[in-house]
């Protein structure tokens, strides 16, 4: 059962970065750089999807979450949870259960047969709907579900990413500019902290990792990828 005692912040994003570790979630190579949706080499990958596997760190990182939205939103803030397409819908579930909410998930377009519907589950207007997916870049594909919401009469002013990039300036501004507060878990300079404690990879790779985290598009420039995100 949830409990209502909050761990530090900086606490969660520790436990939840060597949970990831823990479960492989988290990928550094720095010699054969990743290729993101964005066009950007990146040394590092996380697939968050992970999670739902494993129950019991599934169920500590849930926890987590609940706590860290009560506590930097408050306990009466929200009459639903909603997940984005696909990722986000399991975690959406997990945490309506946790929180005693009505949950929904958004598709990233309508479906184009049946009703047409992007939103699916009941969502009354005037709603103040809290947005889950389980990680964020730069904030674009969560605007889309944000976008939909709003379009449908209810209310976003916040949103909420199990884990944040962390590096893109670019982020910060959307989120302010579309007047969102995100809450996250941990971030990739908290994985890196949790890496090199744990001395999980070797030297050479947690270096160039930070040399990415510090100016990410410069590096992706410098291994083949974009130098600039779409968009910016």
């Amino acid at each position: 059962m949830f409990s209502n005692t909050f761990p530090e912040k900086a606490k969660i994003a520790d436990l939840v970065a060597s949970q990831l570790l823990e479960i492989k979630a988290v990928h550094f190579n720095a010699a054969q750089p990743y290729t993101l949706a964005s066009g950007m080499k990146s040394p590092v990958y996380i697939d968050c999807r992970k999670l739902i596997s494993y129950p019991r760190i599934r169920s500590a990182v849930m926890d987590f979450a609940a706590a860290t939205i009560l506590s930097e939103a408050g306990f009466e803030q929200f009459d639903c949870i909603a997940g984005g397409e696909t990722a986000g819908i399991p975690f959406a579930a997990f945490l309506a259960e946790r929180l005693g909410l009505p949950m929904i998930y958004v598709r990233k377009k309508p479906k184009g047969h049946g009703r047409n519907a992007q939103i699916e589950g009941e969502l009354p207007e005037g709603s103040r709907v809290l947005v889950i997916e389980d990680l964020t870049t730069a904030g674009g594909s969560m605007f889309t579900f944000i976008d939909a919401i709003r379009a449908a009469g209810c209310t976003v002013e916040h949103g909420i990413a199990l884990f944040y990039y962390g590096i893109f300036d670019e982020a910060e501004k959307r989120f302010a500019a579309g007047n969102v507060e995100l809450h996250y878990l941990a971030t990739w300079r908290d994985v890196l902290a949790a890496a090199t404690n744990k001395r999980a990879f070797d030297p050479a790779t947690l270096k160039s990792v930070a040399a990415f985290l510090d100016a990410p598009l410069k590096w992706s420039g410098e291994h083949g990828g974009v130098s600039e995100l779409p968009g910016q």
